[in-house]
Formats: structure tokens, sequence, C-alpha cells
């Protein structure tokens, strides 16, 4: 059944002799041949049959005529040529199989741009992509199961249902848009993860904080929302008096186990370093405030039609979004692309820097007529023209390419800071709310059983946003309320799960503890289920 097992670590490849007594189940104690518990490697196991097919994001089988990946949230279970179904016993890792090497699975723990998170640094705050750091801490040791009847494990409470989380971003609320987002979300009974300032420190007289609007604020909290820090404050004090902030803020709850940073605040998660703050020191910070979820600064891609689930990474190309946008003009739609290519496609931290500077330049020659601007917009726009011709011209030979930092599927992960180990989430971006949640896209979520976190302004006020909750200041937009109509539908028909961040991230935690086994005549054996909701696969 199984030809070789190979362990790729740091370049080498070692072969790894494994015991072929058991006709049902192949043990890899591969821990014990890698240099410590925190390195990333992969198991290379090539089989004597041909893969045909592979348990999909959504619950189907698919064959294998393209490259197919399993993150750890998703069934590990794939099916040979001669009818053998081979599983996981445990969640860990990503699967990964490529029709080049139709025999092969590659079981990879921590490869590149499958956990990463956001890090600025250097005077002009360059935007760096890193690795999360975390030790193996496997539940069993990894094995593959030979199976009669696989299983599969469901991501919601209900049943194999769609989930959807929203994780606002406050930038843009003042205390009457959120009474109005409150009686909205309650009367629909949509729950939301709040993002808040917790000082009125803000270039808006009018911005909302928890210093100004507690009252407001606690009854999102009485109405079953969860409240998560948006850093501090809108806008960023002297960098003593911050970091003094950071350490000795009271939280307004202990329930409070999310934040999401916003800007350049120094003591951000993407920051800190910057700031001279210490790894220990910062974990201690965050683990006192019992804050333990943070969020990784990076959006999976932008949500439009046919642009919703974070496990399809076939929706997270260049033309993917493209289809997705064809209603609107021929001039937006360029700029929407220009922009896709990139932050999402591209996504490389000089040419982000050059277009960021460009537009500097140009608003420096426009608004305040600085003409010696024109130096600093010509060197910046020209790296960022040249990508956007390069990617026009290939276009057929890039378009259908998954973003880099979407590719297996990241949407939740562990990261240790020192010592202490922390839950990473990453989101997709949600402007439109007439486009991404319209019903199309809800019921193809729901078809796929997928799942969007969203990152989203539901107070957003700028006016080159299409597509806002507020259509005007303090009036809503009926046809995005229409949607969250249709979606909270959908919710208490149980075809969507909708949970708090942190309800999302305590559920999940179950895929952690996962084990199964298989007795001496190949049926599957539950050592610890966890709770999770599970069946047979037909």
């Amino acid at each position: 059944m199984i030809q070789s097992i190979f362990i790729i670590h740091k370049g080498k490849k070692i072969n790894y002799s494994f015991d072929k007594s058991n006709s049902f189940k192949i043990v890899m104690d591969c821990l014990e041949l890698i240099d410590n518990k925190f390195d990333s490697f992969d198991l290379e196991i090539t089989f004597t049959s041909k893969i045909q097919h592979f348990r999909n994001h959504d619950y189907t089988w698919v064959d294998i005529s393209q490259e197919r990946i399993a993150n750890q949230y998703c069934p590990k279970v794939l099916k040979l040529e001669n009818n053998s179904f081979v599983q996981a016993n445990i969640n860990n890792g990503f699967w990964e199989v490529n029709p080049s090497r139709n025999n092969v699975l590659l079981w990879r723990f921590n490869p590149d741009n499958a956990c990463s998170f956001t890090k600025y640094s250097g005077k002009k705050s360059i935007k760096t992509i890193q690795k999360a750091n975390f030790e193996h801490d496997f539940p069993a040791i990894p094995t593959l199961l030979l199976v009669n009847k696989p299983i599969e494990f469901g991501r919601s409470k209900i049943d194999f249902s769609a989930i959807v989380c929203f994780t606002d971003h406050c930038d843009f609320d003042t205390p009457e848009n959120l009474l109005i987002q409150l009686g909205l979300f309650n009367d629909l009974k949509i729950k939301v993860t709040k993002g808040f300032f917790m000082n009125h420190f803000s270039k808006r007289a009018d911005n909302a904080s928890y210093e100004n609007q507690k009252l407001i604020l606690d009854k999102w909290h009485q109405s079953g929302h969860e409240l998560c820090y948006h850093s501090l404050s809108q806008s960023i004090k002297p960098l003593s008096e911050s970091i003094v902030n950071f350490e000795n803020f009271e939280p307004p709850f202990l329930d409070i186990s999310v934040w999401i940073d916003h800007g350049f605040q120094p003591y951000n998660f993407s920051f800190y370093r910057k700031s001279k703050i210490s790894d220990a020191s910062f974990e201690t910070t965050l683990s006192d405030k019992c804050i333990n979820i943070l969020w990784n600064y990076i959006d999976s891609g932008t949500a439009t039609l046919g642009v919703i689930n974070q496990l399809n990474t076939s929706q997270f190309t260049l033309n993917s979004f493209a289809s997705g946008i064809k209603i609107f003009s021929l001039k937006t739609r360029l700029i929407m692309v220009f922009k896709n290519i990139i932050f999402h496609h591209d996504n490389n931290e000089t040419r982000i820097r050059n277009y960021i500077d460009g537009l500097t330049a140009i608003k420096k020659i426009i608004s305040k007529g600085n003409f010696l601007a024109i130096i600093d917009l010509f060197k910046n726009i020209n790296p960022v023209i040249l990508l956007y011709f390069r990617s026009i011209l290939s276009w057929n030979y890039i378009k259908n390419q998954p973003y880099r930092l979407s590719k297996y599927q990241p949407i939740l992960f562990k990261h240790t800071i020192a010592e202490k180990t922390f839950n990473i989430f990453q989101t997709l971006e949600m402007i439109d709310f007439r486009t991404s949640l319209d019903k199309k896209n809800i019921n193809l979520l729901i078809k796929e059983s997928g799942i969007f976190i969203a990152h989203t302004y539901f107070s957003a006020n700028a006016k080159h946003y299409s597509g806002k909750l507020f259509v005007q200041e303090n009036i809503l937009d009926p046809e995005v309320v229409c949607n969250l109509e249709y979606l909270s539908d959908k919710i208490h028909e149980n075809k969507i799960w909708n949970p708090t961040l942190s309800e999302l991230v305590n559920y999940w935690s179950n895929f952690e503890k996962t084990i199964i086994d298989v007795d001496s005549n190949g049926e599957i054996v539950l050592v610890n289920k966890s709770n999770l909701i599970c069946r047979i696969i037909n």
C-alpha cells in the first residue's frame, strides 16, 4: 500500500523506516528526527496505487486534476485507485496532493505562507510577513489509517452548516450610529464581535469610545454580542504614554479575549517589537488582561460576488475577483483589480510601500501644491506600474493562481510569542455589503459548508465605498438591510452558524484534541471525539 515515507526537514530528505506489520495503520513517529518541536517539516508518503479522490473542504469527493489542500479544519481523507480509503488519525497539519505526482501525499506541518502574520519594522514601517512560531504538540503520533468507512468532523455546532462571523472595526463609530447598528443586529438576531476604543483620543470629536460611550457599549455586551479591543484609541499618543496606557488599562469585562490591531499603535501585535517592547513583556500584558486571540493583519482577499468562502482557495484568485466585480464601470474595475494585484496577488512588502508612498505624493501635489513631491511620485510609481502591466501581459498564466497568503486556507492558527501560545485569525475583507452579502453569495456559502470571518467597517462613511451599511449619515441602505435579513433567515433556519469570534475559537479547539484509531478489522474507533459532530463518509 505504501511504497516509501520521507521526512523533509531543513532541505534534507530523510528516509523513514516504517513498520509494515500492521496492515491497517502506519505510525510515523517523526518528531524524534527533527531538531526541535517548533521546526517546519513535511512527511512525503508515496503510495503503490494512484490517488483517485480527495475529500474536499465542502465535504464532497473531488478528483486530483488540480492541486488539493486540506487544512486542520477540513477532512484528511483520500481514496486510492485500488478503492482503499486512507485517513489521518489527527487533524494537525495540512494535506497536499498534486496532479503531477498522483501517488504522493504531502503531510505538511507549518509550511511557508500557511500560518502567517504581519509585522511592521524600520523608519517607514515596512510591512513584513512572518511565519507563526508554535510547538508541534500532537495529541497522538501522526498515523495513516487504512479504513473501511472513513469519517469526517463538522466545523459547525449545527451539523455540517456554513459559518458566518463578523469582526467589526470601529474606526467610524459614533454614539448615534452605534445605537442604530445595535438595534439592527438585535432585531435580526445576528451576533457581531464588535471592536471598540477604550479611550477617547481622536481627531474626530464624535468618535465613539468606551470612555465616553460606556452605556451604549455595555448594551452591546448585554445583548449577546462580543466586545473586542481595537487597540486602545483612534489616534496615536506619545510613545511613553501609549505604553503606559497599554500596560495599565483595566478591562471593562473579563471575557474580552480578542484584540484587533488598529493603525500603527506602538503596542500593537504587529508593531510592539518596533517599539522595543520585549516578547515576554508583551505576552504578559496580554495574558494579564485575558487576551488570547489576535488578528494577523491579513485578509485572504476582498469579498465580492463569488468570493465569500475562506476555505475555497479557487475564489481567491484575480480571475474570481474580476468576475465578481463585472457590475461596476470599467474604470472602477481596473482600479479594483489594480489594488488586488498589489495587496493580494503580489503582496510584496516593497511594492506595497511604493503604492502607499505614491498616493501620499499625489496628495501632496494636489492638496498642498508641493511639486517637489513629483520626484517621490515617479520614484514610487514606476515599480507599481511595471507590476500592473506585467500582470496584465501574463494574465492568462496568473489569473487562476491562488493568492500566496490564501493558498493554505489560513483562518485560525497558533503562535507562541515568548512562552505563551495565542490564537491568530485571518479575515475576509468585506466592504461592499450589497455584493458580498448578496443572496447568491449566502447560498454559495451554505452549499459549500463554508466560512468567513469578515473584516468589516459597518459604520464606514467614505464616499468611495460602495455598498456601505449606511447610505447616508445614520440612514441604513435598504438593499444592504435586505441582504442582512436574508442572512438572518438562514441563521435561524440553522443553515448557518453565527458565532462570535471567541465562540468559534473555543469550539474549534476541539480539533486539536480529536484522535481516531482503527481496529483489527479496519473499522474506525473514536479515541477522543472531543464533542465535534462527526459522520461516516459515504
